[in-house]
Parts: structure tokens; C-alpha cells; sequence
């Protein structure tokens, strides 16, 4: 019995809450140990990497990914405002619960305490940096996922933002179809206005089955979006760049009809000993 009262007392700072030190609560990203731990990890990523990333195949990336072993880091089948444009920053992350009294309550408290906007559309807009996606998780709902409208897209675009994509959805969707270079990729779209309410400020969320990291590298089309970690930037465009550059090769010799397509797609032996010996001649 000595003992185990001994082995209890031993655990007990462990087992103990940590309590928050003062003015936590106005911090103006939300605590979380998970991006306390990766956050050395998370080097800067280069306005010239994420220019290079805007030009690579999606489907060159999201192999280049798999390879790397991140697997769940896409979601596909959103709708985009602008679909014939390409969506690439780094992600501002922003979770929603929906609403109930106390939660509202709790909420305008921390907003008072942090001097920043209860609604987080509004926050977004103030607090969005040149080069950010907004990315925020509604729970994956339509109509009670409703995130902003133009006139809150037009404040987060003013001040650099390059774009939203939103596990759930937004309204206005005419007026954000008339915005050039600020595409919002959403599940849908809906009149309502917001029902939710922003509850974390860059910390983890999900956008379908993707895990999405504050900071993380955002790239989007109208067919998927992906996001993965700055630190693997540089292997994501050298592996991309090579395989873009071997389907361009194998464009070529399909354009030519030299050979069976068989033997082109996927090159066959001796033509892809050939495409190895003229790349290193480059």
C-alpha cells in the first residue's frame, strides 16, 4: 500500500493541468501542441517555389506526394468561382462549431480579451497576410456552412490574399465569380448567411479527408486541392518537374508516331534508357 501511495504522489505532476500562463487567452494564434512540436520543421517557403509550384501538373504533385508518404493531403470535387485559375499561397486555417449560447459567450469574451472581431470572415479580412489562403472548416456543410460573402472576400483580397477554400460554403457566389485572381473553392454555395461560429485560429482542420497544417503550401484547380508541409517543398517540385518532364517527352513521341503507343505510354525499355541519356545531356 506504501508503495503504491508512494508511485501515486510520483505521478501526480504528471497526471496534473498545466494552467494557462497570463494573457494566453489573447494570443492571436490558438495554442496547440501538435504545431508546437512540428513548428521547427516548418521552414519558409519561397515566393519562387510557390511560383514554380503554380506551373507543375497537380497530378505530378499529388505523386510526388504519395511518394513522400502523405497520403491524406487532398480533396477533390469542390466547385471553384474561378476555375480556369490556379490557387497557390500558404494556409491561414480557421475552425468553426456551431453555435449555442455559451459557446457564443465564451467567444465574445476572448474576442474582447484578444481586441479582434468576434465573427472570423471579418478577422479574416483584417488579419490575412500577402500570400495567405484562407482555409477554414465549416464541417463540411452547405447550408449551415455559409463562411462570407463578396464584400468579406473583397477585405481578405485588399490585403493580399490570394484565395479561400472552405469545408463548407459561402454565399454571393456571382460577385466572387467577378473577382479575378482570387479564386474561393467551396463545397457549394448557399444565400443564408453565417450560422456558425470561429472558434481556432490556425490550428490543424480537415478539409474532407485532408489534414491541413497552418502554414502548409495550398495549391487548388478546379479538380483537387493539396496541401502539404513547406519542409518537403523543394523534393515536391524536383520529383513533379521530372515526371512533368517525361510526359512531355512522351507527348512528343506520341505527336511524332515514330513508335507504337505501346511503347510510348508508358516508355518501354530501350525508349526510356534514350529519355534518361538525353536529360543528363541537358
Amino acid at each position: 500500500m506504501i508503495r503504491f501511495a508512494i508511485a501515486l504522489l510520483a505521478a501526480l505532476p504528471a497526471l496534473a493541468q498545466v494552467v494557462p500562463p497570463a494573457g494566453m487567452r489573447a494570443n492571436r494564434d490558438t495554442y496547440h501542441p501538435v504545431v508546437e512540436v512540428v513548428k521547427p520543421q516548418r521552414v519558409a517557403v519561397t515566393d519562387a517555389q510557390l511560383e514554380q509550384i503554380g506551373k507543375l501538373a497537380l497530378e505530378s504533385m499529388w505523386g510526388a506526394l504519395r511518394s513522400l508518404g502523405y497520403i491524406n493531403c487532398y480533396y477533390a470535387g469542390m466547385q471553384s468561382t474561378r476555375p480556369k485559375e490556379r490557387l497557390v499561397g500558404r494556409a491561414l486555417t480557421i475552425r468553426y462549431l456551431p453555435r449555442r449560447p455559451d459557446l457564443e459567450q465564451a467567444m465574445q469574451q476572448l474576442a474582447k480579451e484578444g481586441d479582434w472581431p468576434v465573427g472570423y470572415n471579418v478577422r479574416a479580412a483584417e488579419e490575412v497576410k500577402p500570400g495567405d489562403v484562407i482555409v477554414a472548416d465549416l464541417g463540411g456543410e452547405i447550408a449551415g456552412g455559409v463562411f462570407f460573402g463578396d464584400i468579406s472576400a473583397l477585405g481578405a483580397q485588399v490585403k493580399g490574399a490570394r484565395g479561400v477554400v472552405l469545408w463548407g460554403s459561402t454565399r454571393d457566389r456571382g460577385e466572387l465569380e467577378n473577382m479575378p485572381g482570387f479564386p474561393v473553392l467551396a463545397v457549394g454555395f448557399d444565400p443564408s448567411a453565417a450560422t456558425q461560429q470561429g472558434v481556432d485560429w490556425n490550428i490543424p482542420i480537415r478539409v474532407g479527408g485532408a489534414t491541413v497544417m497552418p502554414g502548409d503550401i495550398v495549391v487548388a484547380d478546379n479538380e483537387a486541392v493539396l496541401f502539404f508541409p513547406t519542409s518537403i517543398a523543394a523534393q515536391v517540385i524536383e520529383r513533379a518537374t521530372r515526371q512533368d518532364q517525361q510526359e512531355d517527352y512522351e507527348r512528343k513521341l506520341v505527336r511524332e508516331q515514330k513508335y507504337r503507343f505501346r511503347d510510348v505510354y508508358p516508355l518501354n525499355p530501350e525508349l526510356r534508357k534514350k529519355y534518361e541519356e538525353d536529360r543528363r545531356k541537358q
